[in-house]
């Protein structure tokens, strides 16, 4: 069984109901959407404190996550208007034998938090896993993000792999790395 990239749902989006006043769109943009893409990108970098690391540019999101296919998207809306996005991609467990999903961006702008945007992007994400067989949905987390912390762990009721370090080559010791000894 091959894990190719699949739409979700139709590209004109679908409600998602999370309490009896909140009530958001979820929708997959297109190509054309690489501005909107990378301005929550920039968003969350600048949370993270991490905004001198952004180089992506519309072109490279265009690239990698539209014609390339190794990413998708899904943006909340209200009123037409995005308030979140969640930027996920399959994984492989060799362990369960089946693929998974990272959750790479989960961001909400600061107006809309509290209200249950990154719920609703979640359980979308969630569902999305489920649909798609696949057997977990994995994402890292800042230590010092304490109010993201807290929400996976209480409220979406996640467990922290406290005994896993992430590493990264990157740029020059990537290119150092691929080549020949």
């Amino acid at each position: 069984m091959t894990y190719e990239l699949q739409p979700l749902r139709l590209q004109t989006g679908w409600t998602v109901q999370w309490n009896d006043f909140t009530e958001y769109d979820m929708a997959v943009h297109g190509p054309e959407d690489e501005e909107l893409i990378l301005s929550f990108v920039r968003a969350l970098a600048d949370y993270e404190h991490m905004s001198g690391q952004v180089v992506a540019t519309p072109e490279i999101l265009r690239e990698w996550i539209f014609e390339k296919k190794t990413a998708e998207v899904i943006f909340a809306e209200v009123e037409g208007k995005a308030v979140g996005y969640a930027l996920f991609f399959h994984n492989f467990s060799t362990f369960l034998g089946r693929a998974g999903v990272y959750l790479e961006d989960l961001f909400v702008l600061p107006e809309e938090r509290g209200r249950g945007c990154g719920k609703a992007l979640f359980k979308e994400l969630a569902r999305i896993t489920v649909e798609r067989g696949c057997g977990r949905l994995e994402w890292a987390c800042l230590d010092w993000n304490r109010p993201s912390i807290d929400f996976y762990t209480k409220k979406m009721r996640a467990v922290p792999m406290d005994e896993w370090t992430v590493y990264r080559l990157t740029g020059e010791t990537l290119e150092e790395a691929a080549q020949p000894e």
